[in-house]
């Protein structure tokens, strides 16, 4: 009987994991009709495929009415729910509010992705807002969907909320009330694959960061998603040799796009921009013009290095100059992120451009006795202006993909950065100050 039961479990868990729609109900009891009850003490489990990581801290709030709308899940921390799910791309409707109060939910996906930032709800206000997400995993597939390969992770990317076969959630802010979620595949939407190093890198530790992180809170919710594969320390051929790029060729679709961000660590390797550099940019260019997908380059931007004149130095060698080379040779679109982020970094000056990079005291963070005082990485009020930067240079330029831009996006100009007292995040609980790969 035992070997029946377990067999059952083994065929109810393997099902759920091939199901790609969900309907969850959060809050007390009461359930609506077709949807999953989740309470505070979900607690996420393999087995069941769903809740939340850590159930410590959750309140059910039950007030009576709607059975989906008058209760919720709150906390007075980050909390965060999981599913387990296969890869794709999912829309995401999310019921937020309270019934007999207000409330204010930040939304984050994976690793700290920014959908949804600092809503509001008013007295009583319930609305629904969506958000689409990329989930990935490290298999690399055939169009039969057959396994053929796989991602080489490093150790430390095996700890991260991607590459892990679920989708998660990160509700925070200073009053998050989530009344439920559903999750629907989208399977017209355009992808938005992201390559690159630490500088866009979707970092899952306070206080790193980066703009790729924070790129889709500017997008419009299922018309396009960000599928970001960068990874710290990577290189042009590192993210060839690991088989990123593989995982990339086997999945991009015609009228996606590919962006290609490197620089910073093909230079630090010792590397020349005619070691290999601009002959495998030409062949990602090609390759993905080849699927019918749409390369756009990106230069690395800068490094906070100042000359006497307050003016940022060039630490990057030629390679800006070999990708600006390249997309005209190649007449593909360029963001010329190093350009920007020159302006950027130079209307802060030396010393409030520290704001936008690592730069802390001793003990900011958890096991961190020394000070923080990194000029290459960014914390998330940097990530979220070169990300700014990023949005710039599409409207700017009348890129097709401008028309995917949303009402979040208002002008920028780099001259005149953003005050950081104004800058909108409250850290997520996953906090480390060991610093990326890569320099």
């Amino acid at each position: 009987m035992k070997s029946i039961g377990f067999l059952m479990l083994f065929l109810s868990s393997f099902l759920f994991a091939q199901q790609t729609t969900f309907k969850f109900d959060l809050g007390g009891n009461r359930v609506e009709n077709g949807f999953i009850p989740i309470t505070s003490t979900s607690k996420f489990n393999k087995k069941i495929g769903y809740g939340f990581m850590d159930i410590s801290s959750l309140k059910s709030v039950d007030n009576g009415g709607n059975a989906l709308t008058g209760d919720y899940i709150t906390s007075n921390k980050p909390f965060y729910f999981s599913v387990l799910i296969p890869e794709g791309n999912y829309d995401v409707k999310l019921t937020l509010g309270d019934s007999k109060g207000t409330s204010e939910t930040t939304v984050r996906v994976e690793n700290r992705r920014l959908m949804l930032d600092d809503v509001k709800t008013k007295q009583g206000e319930i609305i629904e807002k969506q958000i689409t997400v990329h989930v990935k995993d490290s298999l690399i597939r055939n169009q039969e969907g057959a396994q053929i390969g796989i991602v080489k992770l490093k150790p430390r990317e095996k700890k991260y909320l991607h590459w892990d076969n679920l989708m998660t959630i990160e509700f925070n802010d200073k009053a998050p009330k989530v009344a439920a979620i559903t999750i629907q595949p989208n399977t017209t939407a355009k992808t938005i694959y992201i390559t690159g190093d630490s500088t866009v890198v979707d970092a899952q530790y306070e206080p790193w960061a980066s703009w790729g992180q924070m790129f889709p809170y500017f997008l419009v919710p299922n018309q396009v998603v960000v599928a970001n594969y960068a990874e710290s320390g990577e290189t042009l051929k590192a993210f060839e040799d690991r088989h990123r790029i593989d995982k990339i060729w086997n999945k991009i679709k015609p009228g996606d796009y590919l962006f290609i961000q490197f620089g910073h660590n093909d230079q630090k390797a010792g590397n020349s921009t005619k070691s290999g550099y601009r002959k495998r940019l030409k062949e990602w260019i090609l390759k993905a013009k080849e699927l019918g997908a749409t390369p756009i380059l990106v230069t690395s931007m800068n490094r906070r290095v100042f000359d006497e004149n307050n003016k940022i130095v060039n630490t990057l060698d030629d390679f800006p100059d070999a990708m600006r080379e390249i997309a005209k040779e190649a007449k593909v679109d360029l963001i010329d992120l190093n350009t920007l982020s020159k302006t950027l970094f130079e209307a802060m000056g030396p010393e409030e451009a520290k704001r936008a990079f690592v730069h802390y005291p001793a003990n900011s963070y958890p096991n961190q006795p020394t000070a923080l005082a990194d000029d290459t990485h960014f914390n998330t009020y940097g990530a979220y202006e070169l990300a700014k930067c990023v949005v710039k240079s599409i409207v700017d330029q009348n890129l097709p993909l401008k028309k995917y831009i949303s009402k979040n996006y208002k002008n920028f100009n780099p001259n005149k950065p953003d005050k950081v007292e104004d800058f909108h995040w409250l850290e997520s609980v996953f906090m480390e100050s060991l610093k990326p790969d890569g320099n």
